[in-house]
């Protein structure tokens, strides 16, 4: 046999040896290298096949160097013979993820949680891979609250079920809330049980809204409405806490049919008012901030939590139009207490009885003086019978003059009083028409944001649907 039919032979003997292969075929290979872009595959062909890192895994970080070794074995489907360099272009994530569908679609029919790590953040929720499968999340099912920013999800690992499975759309959703919802009604179940009414708990700040405060205690949400965070008038919550802050708080109110808790911030042993009757004993003259003003009277405060009336009439012995022409808010005056109502927490006030005191203590002394220069210069037993018939009569007129300002003080008072007690039920009645307009307003905020998230969400399925065409057709 010459040598040309030799080299014919040990030619046709090695191209009989290598396989045969088409595109969309599975093929199984040894890894001979490796790098940052790229895979090497030994698949028995006349030339090598390659994984580009894109069509290994989806996930773009991926470290292709550590994700394999040299000598594995793998799988891969074929995509192209000849890749324009004479060598095969492999993949593996597409593979898998024809594998991957199945599994996924056994996660849908049976509900069960799967554990994944978020790939990529979009605009209206995650996307995490289960075996080189794209599941989506909207923002409206990444979590049981709203969530202001997805980003801190970024390469997180979180578990969820598949709550739609529709390869026709391109639909595969998963859906994290529910479990949420799901461990959140277990520990509610459980505090519940726990809990009693008068319980003083720790608990943190989790939200803030107009009305009230609500306090995270181990996993279970309780209110703390504004009129219960301080023994003080409160404008608005942030005033008093933010959200994060440490507080202690007492359970008021259990409401097992709603799930809900009401709580306070208000502690029975720090009541300015079991004080009160010592402090603000009708006489003592006292000090306060002006707090607020109205047509009929300031509102002055004592101290956090005691506000007393100081009606217009009494704010001077001079007539007075309107508090606001004579006072300030946040002025500090001194007024003398002229009622005292512990049961329905109301002091009155009065500054017009220490001037006309004032006044008559400074006639009675002038008076005196007058008379003294008077015995003085007379030098007569008469004179100083006089001096001191003047000083009663003067001090009986003090008693009388007292004895009206203080009833006339007590009938504008119980006038102002009347007056306080409508205002006071009007704005109770306000806020409670604006604690429902804006839990109203929540409810229509959140309904719209899952709408735009699921038009969002559609969007970004069309567009990926677009994308994937796209490739197919250059392919």
């Amino acid at each position: 046999m010459s040598e040309m039919q030799n080299e014919q032979s040990f030619e046709q003997m090695l191209e009989e040896s290598w396989v045969s292969i088409h595109k969309g075929e599975v093929v199984e290979g040894s890894i001979i290298g490796v790098n940052a872009e790229e895979i090497y595959v030994n698949i028995g062909y006349k030339s090598d096949g390659i994984i580009p890192k894109s069509e290994f895994s989806n996930y773009p970080t991926l470290d292709l160097t550590t994700a394999v070794t040299v000598g594995d074995s793998i799988r891969t489907k074929v995509l192209r013979v000849n890749d324009g360099e004479g060598q095969v272009l492999l993949t593996y994530k597409r593979l898998k993820a024809e594998e991957g569908l199945a599994r996924v679609e056994e996660l849908f029919t049976s509900k069960e949680e799967v554990t994944a790590k978020v790939s990529l953040v979009l605009a209206g929720g995650l996307v995490v891979i289960i075996d080189e499968v794209r599941v989506f999340i909207p923002a409206s099912l990444v979590s049981d609250s709203y969530v202001n920013d997805l980003s801190e999800f970024k390469d997180q690992e979180l578990t969820f079920i598949i709550s739609e499975f529709n390869t026709k759309k391109g639909r595969i959703i998963g859906n994290r809330r529910v479990l949420l919802e799901r461990e959140k009604r277990a520990r509610q179940s459980e505090a519940f049980d726990k809990l009693t009414i008068g319980d003083v708990l720790q608990g943190l700040v989790k939200n803030i809204t107009d009305y009230g405060v609500f306090v995270n205690l181990d996993g279970v949400d309780g209110l703390v409405h504004i009129s219960e965070l301080s023994w003080g008038r409160v404008k608005s919550p942030k005033e008093v806490v933010k959200v994060g802050d440490e507080v202690r708080v007492r359970v008021i109110n259990i409401n097992e049919e709603k799930r809900k808790i009401s709580l306070s911030m208000k502690f029975d042993d720090e009541n300015p008012w079991n004080v009160a009757a010592e402090k603000y004993a009708v006489g003592n003259v006292v000090s306060g901030r002006v707090a607020r003003m109205t047509d009929f009277g300031a509102f002055i405060e004592l101290e956090e939590g005691v506000d007393a009336l100081l009606h217009v009439s009494q704010i001077s012995i001079k007539h007075v139009e309107k508090p606001s022409d004579v006072l300030k808010v946040n002025e500090i005056v001194e007024a003398k207490v002229t009622d005292l109502n512990l049961k329905d927490k109301k002091i009155s006030l009065s500054i017009k009885e220490i001037e006309v005191i004032a006044e008559s203590k400074q006639a009675i002394e002038d008076a005196v003086l007058e008379m003294a220069e008077a015995h003085a210069a007379a030098n007569s037993d008469e004179v100083v019978e006089e001096v001191a018939e003047a000083v009663e009569e003067v001090v009986a007129v003090e008693e009388v003059v007292e004895e009206v300002v203080v009833e006339a003080a007590e009938e504008v008072v119980e006038e102002a009083v009347a007056a306080e007690e409508v205002v006071e039920e009007a704005v109770v009645a306000a806020e409670e028409v604006v604690e429902e307009v804006v839990v109203a307003a929540e409810e229509v905020v959140e309904e719209e944001v899952v709408a735009a998230e699921e038009v969002v969400e559609e969007e970004v399925v069309a567009a990926e649907e677009e994308v994937e065409e796209k490739a197919a057709e250059k392919e």
